[in-house]
């Protein structure tokens, strides 16, 4: 994944500009850069490894390096070395995307054999954002490139366009990455997270459409491209990305959380536990929406250790993932032991967490472990994001059951799919069993789209139940 944000200004950007991007930190880990235009020095970049730090701990230090700066784009990057100054027939700018080509050496290929090149290497494969560059570039003007873009990459990509005239903010064509306007006296910001507002006095002004594009000065914004009629913004920013504080086409990330969480408990009626807990950070609000609607006390059974332990879920590496996962939780052994407890967690992709989790719990004396899971399971891997580290469907923990059962892992896969068929319930007791749990239930689909309040067909819910409406 990744988040970026942008703004600019009639005074100085810098500070907005190092703190919003700041808050973009929990949806990404691998890299992040910063640009900047003055009239005095034009463009200025820094891009930093951010795997084994902080952002701010990076960036702090060299902030001087931007005085002057009356605009700016940021970026948390899970992919490439961010942001790419290009400099071409539609002027001087700085980009950076959030973004997942799935036709990537397709397009190498084409745009080689027309004898472009690529400088920016990221781990010796061409940089995805120059790549998006340059096909932005084949256009006569920006709205005319970004529509090419479009046209031509297969998966998503939203992205943010820093000029001498102000900054682009384009929203991916069918929408699945959030972007968001904010506003404050004297200055204009964009987002993919409005968690990025509050501290620094912004409001939101305005979400970004499906394929929008709006131009922003420091004296408003303007749309130079018309949003799209269709939509598909990914659910799981709503179960597991997004942070609790956030609003995504005008709804927010932890009521949204509450009411998946509140579901599952009105429909636990022949579960007994003494509390419910949810496993830190993404799955309290499940728990708290759990308790309200089962009825039962919500209490802090296991802590996550938040002064130097990052998110578990967005390193490349799975070992790395495993080191992050144990280490960042802490039981509390005299709230454990001896009692029934309900777990509420986002979701079960592989399992390798939770199988440490459930071993940890019942290690400090917990009679009963019973999960809950927010959204169905994970049947199909993402075609549109780079929302996990997962490389292929068999890495997720149902594939290799119905692979088991079926012989090979894409066969009957609706039949998984459907809550109520003898197969789903045959492969949600397999999970159980696999991790040693007194019960274990998950939400649905219906539950989902539900909760988060818009038609199904604008909810991108591929990876639970197979579908593309586009």
């Amino acid at each position: 994944m990744g988040g970026f944000f942008g703004t600019i200004a009639k005074q100085s950007c810098v500070a907005d500009l190092f703190y919003g991007t700041d808050y973009n930190s929990h949806l990404g880990t691998k890299r992040a850069g910063m640009a900047t235009y003055s009239k005095e020095k034009g463009m200025t970049r820094s891009i930093h490894n951010i795997e084994g730090a902080y952002f701010r701990s990076k960036f702090e230090a060299g902030l001087g390096k931007f005085d002057g700066a009356t605009s700016g784009i940021g970026i948390i990057s899970d992919t490439d070395a961010q942001p790419i100054i290009v400099n071409s027939h539609l002027g001087r700018f700085a980009i950076v995307t959030v973004a997942r080509l799935d036709n990537m050496d397709e397009l190498e290929r084409e745009m080689l054999s027309k004898n472009y090149h690529f400088t920016e290497l990221s781990s010796g494969k061409t940089n995805q954002t120059e790549l998006i560059a340059t096909l932005i570039c084949e256009g006569k003007t920006i709205e005319e490139g970004v529509e090419n873009m479009f046209n031509k990459i297969k998966g998503s990509c939203s992205l943010l366009l820093l000029t001498e005239s102000g900054i682009y903010a384009v929203r991916d064509k069918l929408g699945r990455t959030p972007v968001i306007l904010g506003k404050k006296d004297g200055a204009y910001a964009v987002s993919s997270e409005s968690n990025a507002f509050p501290n620094l006095d912004y409001e939101i002004d305005y979400y970004v459409g499906p394929g929008e594009i709006v131009h922003l000065t420091a004296d408003g914004w303007k749309q130079i491209r018309k949003p799209g009629s269709k939509m598909q913004v990914c659910s799981f920013f709503w179960v597991y990305f997004g942070f609790p504080c956030c609003d995504y086409e005008g709804i927010n990330v932890d009521i949204v959380r509450n009411a998946l969480g509140e579901a599952l408990g009105k429909a636990d009626t022949d579960t007994d536990a003494d509390f419910v807990c949810g496993v830190p950070d993404s799955g309290v609000g499940h728990a708290i929406g759990y308790a309200i609607g089962r009825g039962i006390p919500y209490k802090r059974g296991i802590l996550k250790y938040t002064p130097t332990w990052p998110r578990s879920f967005t390193p490349s590496q799975q070992s790395v993932r495993n080191l992050v996962a144990k280490m960042k939780l802490l039981p509390n052994k005299q709230m454990l032991e001896g009692k029934r407890v309900v777990f509420l967690d986002d979701s079960i992709v592989r399992g390798t967490q939770l199988r440490g989790n459930v071993d940890m719990v019942y290690k400090y004396g917990a009679k009963e472990v019973h999960m809950r899971i927010a959204c169905p399971p994970l049947i199909y891997s993402c075609r549109y994001l780079n929302f996990s580290a997962t490389q292929n469907d068999l890495e997720l923990i149902t594939r290799s059951l119905i692979e088991k059962y079926e012989g090979q892992h894409d066969k009957n896969l609706q039949e998984y799919v459907d809550p109520t068929s003898e197969k789903h319930k045959r492969m949600v007791d397999d999970i159980r069993k696999h991790f040693g749990l007194t019960t274990l239930k998950f939400n649905t689909v219906e539950a989902l789209v539900e909760a988060i309040g818009l038609p199904k067909e604008q909810i991108c819910t591929h990876c639970f139940d197979g579908s593309s409406y586009f």
